[in-house]
Order: C-alpha cells, then structure tokens, then sequence
C-alpha cells in the first residue's frame, strides 16, 4: 500500500505547475455569439409579433368580426379608449378590453361557424 501512496504522491507534486492563462478573445467569444443570437432568436421575433398586435388593435372598426384570447367570437359593436363591445348573439353583448383581441376574422365568418 506504501508503494501505491509513494509512486502517487511525487506525481500529484510534479504537477503544481502554473495554468495556462486564456487569452481575452477566449473568454470573451461565448458573449460574441449570444448576444447576436439571443436577438434574433428572442428579441427581434417578439419585438415583431408585438408591432403587429398593436397594429392590428389600432386596425379595429365598428363591425369586424373578431376573436379573444378567451375563445368568444363575435362581432365589434362599439370601440372606446380601452374597452370594445362584442355581440356575440343576436342582443347579446359583453365589453371586453381591447387587449383581448387575438385576431380579426374576415367579414361573413360568423355566419359559417
């Protein structure tokens, strides 16, 4: 067992050499690629899909046809500063916030649902 512990212990000694320092453009590099990535894998797509939301919200007209995110189709009665009126029956309505709106239904939907 000394032997083993003796032939061990000069080699874990010979090795307490200094490490090698990296260069800056190593330790640097992963953020080179990240960032670049991160922005257009995440940022920008979201960026995009937020724009045509807001676009589409500014869009709304008296008399689209349109669907929540809670799933109620229906057509657009009335649009104030936050808030739409949605019939969703004939003399049923429900005031939703505009936020709401997932999408904008081409005119005669309702009718083939």
């Amino acid at each position: 067992m000394s032997e083993i512990l003796d032939f061990l212990v000069p080699a874990a000694q010979a090795q307490t050499g200094a490490p090698a320092q990296p260069g800056l453009f190593s330790a640097i590099w992963p953020l080179l690629v990240l960032v670049p990535l991160f922005y257009f894998m995440l940022i920008r797509p979201q960026m995009k899909r937020a724009r045509e939301s807001r676009d589409m919200l500014g869009k709304l007209a008296k008399g689209d046809e349109a669907v929540t995110s809670g799933g109620l189709a229906g057509r657009i009665t009335s649009i104030g500063e936050n808030y739409i009126t949605l019939e969703i029956a004939d003399k049923t309505e429900v005031k939703i916030q505009k936020s709401a709106i997932t999408s904008v239904l081409p005119k005669g939907t309702l009718k083939n649902l």
